[in-house]
């Protein structure tokens, strides 16, 4: 999967995200998507700005964790995912992505 696949596929599931209200940077080794739910509906794009929450993990993990191959909290334990900022709205984008 490449990277503006994935955009357009988070862009589906956070289209109405209200209840994150707040922003959400996903890092990946092949670049940046980045969420914000402030807005109804959610605005989904590929620019590198400051979030509320950062979420650090491959491409490959992204999509393991979107079809239920990689356990979310496994992924962190492992190391897999990194979590900085607000942990409450990691939780809530991993129910929503999940």
């Amino acid at each position: 999967m490449t990277l503006p696949e994935l955009t357009e596929q988070i862009r589906t599931k956070v289209t109405h995200a209200d209840n994150i209200n707040a922003t959400v940077k996903i890092v990946t080794d092949q670049g940046i998507v980045y969420i914000d739910t402030t807005q109804s509906p959610a605005v989904v794009s590929n620019d590198d700005k400051p979030a509320d929450c950062d979420l650090q993990i491959s491409l490959d993990n992204l999509v393991k964790m979107g079809t239920g191959d990689l356990n979310p909290m496994m992924a962190v334990m492992s190391g897999k995912l990194k979590i900085k900022g607000d942990m409450g709205i990691a939780m809530k984008m991993g129910k929503i992505m999940g």
